[in-house]
């Protein structure tokens, strides 16, 4: 038996009036997890622990079978594994994304935070103006190292561990109030807009439209994890398929394989059938029994308020992911259990994470139902499935519950 999750970042989501009351899974045309769900079953679990902040970090762990109440110890430490950063014990590991702020004003806190993401800034692009600011802001007990895309790490030596605001939580706002009280912290952000604001790099973006990486952005503070390997938890060798650096280290920290795909980038212009591709060679001929792939775009998309993007994202990954890894494994003569869910809402109406619980498929080629079930929130729910502690759903989907 192969084991499969496919993961839609964000996916879920709330009724938008412009999709006529409908949730942007439910408005999207998916005939592939449609048919999945005919012949599976629906239900609905919570990722996010209570008490606990609606993150990606959070719930992939949830997912993966691993309490966050017990194994989360910060975001950014999970992303410094994957790119192979050293972290002491006394090391504080803080994301630094690349962002967007408004630039008309005159005071660094008066400035609103338009983008967090810099419009999905190139790898290429944003190395270059990470360079820039390591140049005048790294050395001595701060360390910075690059990541994909406008998502970076920063590395301070013996630091305190402060709560940050992520950027994506206070789009469209000005930043004073939520700037870092720690003082070392916020200058070095203020001093980021001076180096990267008038940057060529940026200089040029602007020529062209596009959003400019104006400053950078600390938050996801953390220490170094403590997580133990994936095939102790459920017995199966596995291999994580992400553009993200977030979930290439959960791979690192839980002993999986990690499986580069050539055009994956995190958008909604990612490498799907890569992935795809990707996913069904580990399992028939890589010597994995479980496969987790990973898609970005619903995620960005709910983040940039854009349900209709939303919806394609969700098609992108339906008719591009969903399907061919099903059929791709059907060819192969591989029996299969898959499981399909997003780790948290990502609501196109507050461009943010929420905690609601999310819905989930799960389908096995041995025992196939029938039916006429459609995957989404409304069908998930009327199920009368729910699953409390997100971290016990790796076993229904090994069948061990």
């Amino acid at each position: 038996m192969k084991y499969v999750i496919i993961l839609g970042d964000g996916m879920a989501d709330r009724p938008i009036e412009s999709l006529g009351g409908k949730t942007p899974l439910e408005y999207a045309d998916t005939p592939g997890m449609d048919a999945l769900a005919s012949g599976g079953e629906l239900g609905m679990v919570c990722t996010i622990p209570d008490g606990m902040k609606p993150g990606s970090d959070t719930a992939n762990l949830s997912v993966l079978g691993y309490d966050p109440q017990k194994f989360y110890s910060g975001r950014s430490p999970l992303e410094a594994l994957s790119i192979g950063v050293p972290m002491k014990d006394t090391d504080i590991a803080l994301r630094c994304n690349l962002v967007t702020l408004s630039q008309a004003e005159d005071v660094y806190e008066e400035r609103t935070i338009l983008d967090h993401s810099s419009g999905e800034i190139s790898t290429e692009e944003s190395v270059i103006l990470l360079d820039a600011v390591k140049k005048e802001l790294g050395g001595g007990a701060f360390h910075f190292y690059a990541g994909t895309s406008y998502r970076h790490c920063l590395i301070r030596e013996n630091g305190p561990l402060t709560d940050l605001v992520p950027p994506h939580d206070i789009l469209g706002r000005k930043i004073g109030n939520y700037l870092p009280e720690d003082e070392t912290l916020r200058e070095m952000m203020k001093k980021s807009y001076e180096i990267l604001a008038r940057h060529p790099v940026n200089l040029a973006r602007m020529e062209k439209g596009l959003n400019p990486a104006n400053s950078c952005w600390f938050w996801g503070a953390g220490t170094r994890p403590a997580l133990y390997p994936f095939e102790e938890r459920t017995r199966l060798k596995g291999a994580m398929i992400s553009a993200v650096d977030l979930l290439k280290g959960i791979a690192a920290g839980t002993s999986m394989k990690v499986i580069h795909v050539e055009g994956a980038n995190g958008g909604l212009d990612t490498n799907y059938e890569g992935k795809a591709q990707a996913a069904v060679d580990v399992l028939t001929g890589g010597g994995c029994d479980f496969v987790y792939v990973h898609l970005e775009g619903p995620d960005e998309m709910g983040h940039q308020g854009s349900a209709e993007k939303k919806v394609k994202a969700i098609e992108y990954l339906d008719a591009r992911v969903v399907k061919p890894v099903a059929e791709g494994l059907a060819a192969a003569g591989e029996d299969f259990r898959m499981l399909v869910l997003p780790d948290h809402p990502t609501p196109v109406c507050i461009r943010t994470h929420s905690a609601e619980a999310v819905p989930f498929l799960l389908y096995d080629s041995t025992c196939p139902r029938s039916g006429n079930r459609h995957y989404n929130e409304r069908e998930a729910a009327a199920s009368g499935r729910y699953i409390a502690r997100g971290h016990e759903l790796i076993d229904y989907l090994c069948g061990t519950k």
